[in-house]
């Protein structure tokens, strides 16, 4: 099998042949490029040791030497070189206490996680594919290089880059490596919270978001998002809904468009459902002030995983909104835009979508009628520049202070009544027509 490689890879590849030395490809790009799909970066393993690889190089960056890696670097382009090594014991189940070099390349392909990573390539001998990683690809299975309890007992993050994998390639899970993850599950306390938030967000902006449900069946989600088990075994109980709790936030999340926002909303969006489930006299199931709850559930987990603060905060704001109802109509939508800001509402419209469509048939038809004529009164707005918030008011603090006004918290008062004029009639947003209106106001 032919792999074109980049020039600077080529180069060095060739550089370390030259100087007596074996190199190759290795892992993800090879995995991608037999897959016709465009690697992310290029690593590159040898034989050589780390000293051999700097002294080839006129630029390198010793960015993992301790576990044999040199960066080599053609301008601002880095690309990792890594010596053939055998991982020591994993006493922390994520990390090896020591690392051993060695000159076989079978024993680093040993080690590797799974057998589509776990391949070689070089232009003189071609493809190495000890373990099978070339069936594998062919038959779309995740599958461990050799035990794979072994493999997860390692580095416990390997279960979550199981899921990930097959959430972004479309495959599916090999059975021996699937009951493996199950006994090894456990371990995924020991991982930080910043590396389940990375493989957490790779796999729900893949291709296929539902492999989520996956790391529940499996048992791996009750050590980084309990909140979600319980979600899974949580009936609706209500016409508007044929799935649990759980499988209608995948079924939402598979909706909208892969922005990490867009589908960790979706995921989380009903989580605190379990906890406001309240049957009515005739047996139906209500789920009061479910949507802040859950903001303020979903803020939890997401501050628990270290996600950043941005990120958290546009979240829990589409959670929050998630069930407005909003009228059809110009003023109420420009209403709306203005009390939950005009920023959040093109992903909260998607958000709205993908709610209804991840319910029953139940009124779905009256449901998706109100959520087109809300989104076509937006984009109305948006199309017209109407003012519903401060930016877009024709009056700035500035101009209140020319008027007179001292600063302070007045002023925010003032804009904001001019706001709410504005937003009730469009045509007043005029500067002067507002200076004037408000004239009193502004010279108390």
């Amino acid at each position: 099998m032919k792999i074109i490689l980049p020039g600077n890879v080529s180069t060095i590849i060739n550089t370390l042949n030259e100087a007596g030395f074996e190199a190759y490809a290795v892992g993800g790009c090879v995995r991608d490029s037999l897959m016709g799909r465009i690697p992310n970066d290029w690593d590159i393993t040898t034989n050589a040791s780390p000293e051999e690889v700097k002294a080839l190089f006129r630029r390198t960056l010793d960015t993992g030497i301790e576990h044999g890696t040199v960066t080599v670097m053609f301008d601002k382009e880095g690309y990792e070189v890594t010596t053939y090594r055998i991982d020591g014991k994993y006493e922390d189940g994520r990390h090896p206490t020591e690392v051993t070099f060695t000159k076989c390349l079978k024993e680093d392909l040993l080690r590797r996680d799974f057998t589509i990573n776990a391949m070689a390539y070089n232009d003189t001998e071609g493809l190495v594919d000890i373990f099978g990683g070339v069936e594998d690809i062919e038959n779309k299975i995740i599958r461990c290089v050799g035990n794979p309890e072994a493999r997860f007992s390692e580095d416990a993050l390997r279960l979550l880059r199981a899921i990930r994998f097959a959430a972004q390639l479309s495959f599916t899970i090999e059975e021996e490596t699937a009951e493996a993850m199950k006994k090894i599950a456990p371990n995924l306390v020991k991982i930080s919270a910043e590396r389940i938030q990375v493989e957490l967000v790779k796999t729900v902006v893949s291709d296929n978001p539902g492999m989520i449900k996956d790391a529940y069946s499996l048992g791996l989600t009750k050590y980084f998002m309990p909140e979600l088990d319980v979600a899974f075994e949580t009936k609706q109980d209500n016409p508007h809904h044929c799935y649990s709790v759980g499988d209608h936030m995948v079924k939402a999340m598979e909706n909208v468009p892969a922005g990490k926002c867009l589908r960790l909303a979706m995921l989380l969006h009903d989580i605190e459902k379990p906890s406001c489930k309240f049957f009515d006299a005739d047996g139906v199931a209500h789920f009061y002030g479910h949507p802040v709850k859950s903001a303020e559930k979903a803020k939890e987990i997401l501050k628990r995983l270290k996600f950043d603060n941005d990120t958290i905060k546009r979240v829990c704001r589409l959670i929050e909104h998630h069930d407005e109802r909003i009228e059809p109509g110009e003023k109420a939508m420009r209403r709306a835009m203005k009390r939950i800001g005009e920023d959040l509402f093109p992903d909260l419209m998607s958000v709205q979508l993908a709610d209804i469509n991840a319910q029953s048939d139940y009124k779905r038809d009256s449901k998706l009628a109100r959520n087109e004529a809300n989104v076509a009164d937006m984009n109305a707005i948006f199309d017209s520049k109407r003012c519903v918030s401060l930016k877009s008011l024709a009056v700035t603090g500035k101009d209140l202070i020319a008027e007179g006004m001292k600063p302070g918290p007045g002023i925010g008062d003032v804009l904001e009544a001019m706001l709410d004029e504005v937003v009730e009639n469009p045509e007043h947003n005029e500067r002067e027509f507002l200076l004037s209106m408000f004239h009193d106001t502004i010279n108390k």
